[in-house]
């Protein structure tokens, strides 16, 4: 699919004499199944292309076609039988973000300029194609005027020149929060979905980042603004340059917006038409386990693997979704075991156990996937919506980090909250100073201005009762306080923290500085480092254990660069 292109349309469009049918020509070549003309703010072309064919038509019955005409209007109607043409626009919302808006084929134009001037385009300018169109609406407003029309919202271009997501832009956490976890927002276009680093888009908007927890779809389009690339200038891109692979049930509108609108990540991928193919399966391996993944490679109840599997899947609705892997073991370099001859019978055998094991009912997406020839199962959970989710009927766990443990009071306590909500929410946006059990957190912010890292634990109060230390545990990830943990209790971070208080306080005269922050410990654990930190909070020092590299950000990355 290619759902980013410009057409003679925009007014920036860069070359001369292009027809409508010269841009379904270069799609059919470049294997294009599914295309969308994405103009800025007009659907001029979609009407000049449409009274092109309706004039070749009333002169084919009046018997008036001449035989180059007759010959245009034949490819016009191979090509659109050929290639899905859907309706859509790019739209400059406030301070010149770029949206797309992609709608059903058959949506009336009339609709789609009534649309146009929903979003505040003057009326004067529907045809422009330009990109400056004065004051439209905000971003979220956009999002969902265009959601409610039943069409497909995506961020165009995210990471980059006019989009939500492009680093270094002069706006405040929560306002980008917002910008790329709004529930009207269906996908981010980005310009690195073909990259395997840790710094691409995509693994950004994973999940496991705690500010972000809503996992995004990431798609890649051409944004052409002619037809072919450009000799001189490769980066100018033409029509079909850059295209996204779908998996349909059908090559229409409807599949593809459910597609859009449901949770398997696996269903878009980067298109190489002559590559090998994406492998998801292998991606996610190269990722490791987190907090929205993990791989199990044996399935059996004998030596209680079947158990930890459902364990997992209870923590993942209670906790963020996420996504479960199984018959691969989670070391991306060892080969993938695979679930035997029968995958299916694996597939039957976890919908039954989630079924007869899980509750309230959760409904999960269980499937077959391939990885390097052989067969695995994934099992897709959703963020439950009635939660708690209970293992065995008395069993609750959450998902912590790369963990799943067993929920303590206070969580649970949270977990009924979230589960009695009128309006659940796919994901929860953090706030700066939560509650929990009636009590406030932690100053969320010192004197300084300086936010904790956003991944690991603090150990908040001690108190002692009956010859027991009981610790207040504050969780970075989402500023939840959990009261009476004891040293038995404390699930792996939290006893590591406990312990590490206890045997091996701060010295600040061995903390690593920078001005008021500083690094006390680093650490490898399950492949992966940690980091303990410390901030000066005037004559008190502030002790953040087990942070990772999602939870790093503003000045804690620059120390942690010199480290």
């Amino acid at each position: 699919m290619e759902l980013h292109i410009h057409t003679p349309a925009s007014a920036d469009f860069q070359q001369d004499s292009v027809s409508y049918l010269d841009v379904l020509r270069e799609a059919e070549r470049k294997g294009v199944d599914i295309l969308a003309f994405t103009d800025h703010n007009t659907v001029a072309g979609y009407r000049t292309m449409e009274e092109e064919i309706d004039n070749l038509e009333l002169l084919e019955r009046l018997g008036r076609l001449s035989q180059v005409e007759r010959q245009r209007l034949q490819e016009y109607r191979r090509l659109l039988d050929r290639v899905l043409l859907l309706r859509g626009f790019e739209f400059t919302a406030t301070f010149g973000f770029h949206i797309l808006a992609i709608l059903d084929p058959d949506i009336p134009l009339r609709d789609l300029e009534f649309l146009l001037l929903k979003l505040n385009i003057p009326a004067s300018r529907l045809d422009e194609g330009a990109t400056d169109v004065g004051a439209t609406v905000d971003v979220l407003t956009a999002y969902q005027l265009i959601d409610q029309a039943g069409g497909i919202v995506i961020a165009a271009h995210a990471n980059s020149s006019n989009g939500v997501a492009l680093h270094g832009i002069q706006f405040g956490g929560q306002t980008r929060i917002a910008f790329t976890q709004d529930p009207h927002l269906h996908a981010l276009e980005v310009t690195d979905l073909e990259k395997t680093s840790r710094k691409t888009t995509a693994r950004f908007f994973d999940g496991s980042k705690p500010e972000y927890p809503r996992r995004m779809r990431c798609i890649q389009g051409s944004d052409s603004h002619r037809l072919t690339r450009q000799a001189d200038k490769p980066r100018n891109l033409g029509v079909g340059d850059r295209l996204t692979e779908v998996l349909l049930s059908s090559k229409t509108f409807e599949a593809l917006r459910e597609v859009f609108r449901g949770d398997d990540f696996a269903r878009t991928r980067p298109y190489r038409a002559q590559a090998v193919p994406v492998d998801y399966v292998q991606a996610a391996r190269d990722e490791g386990p987190n907090i929205v993944q993990e791989f199990h490679e044996r399935y059996s109840q004998r030596g209680g693997y079947r158990d930890t599997i459902i364990a997992d899947i209870c923590a993942f609705a209670n906790t963020n979704g996420g996504a479960l892997y199984i018959g691969v073991p989670a070391d991306p370099k060892a080969k993938p075991t695979g679930v035997g001859a029968s995958p299916q019978r694996v597939v039957n055998l976890f919908k039954q156990e989630v079924e007869e094991r899980i509750t309230p009912e959760l409904e999960v997406t269980i499937d077959v996937q391939e990885t390097q020839s052989i067969k695995v199962v994934r099992i897709i959970v959703p963020r439950g919506t009635r939660p708690p989710y209970a293992m065995d009927e008395s069993e609750i766990y959450i998902r912590s980090e790369s963990e799943t443990t067993v929920a303590v009071r206070d969580e649970i306590v949270e977990l009924t909250k979230r589960g009695m909500s009128d309006k659940p929410t796919p994901a929860p946006v953090p706030v700066a100073v939560p509650q929990s059990q009636g009590e406030k957190a932690h100053v969320e912010e010192i004197s300084t201005g300086l936010e904790p890292p956003r991944t690991g634990v603090e150990i908040s109060e001690i108190s002692e009762r009956n010859n027991t230390r009981y610790y207040t545990m504050r969780d970075l990830r989402n500023n939840n306080v959990v009261n009476n943990v004891t040293r038995r209790s404390a699930r792996h971070l939290w006893r590591y923290a406990i312990e590490e208080a206890e045997s091996n306080p701060v010295d600040p005269q061995q903390v690593r500085w920078v001005d008021e922050i500083g690094v006390w410990k680093q650490r490898e654990y399950r492949n992966r480092v940690r980091w303990d930190l410390v901030q000066r909070a005037g004559d008190e020092l502030r002790t953040y254990y087990g942070v990772t590299e999602e939870g790093i950000h503003g000045k804690w990355t620059a120390l942690l660069e010199q480290e």
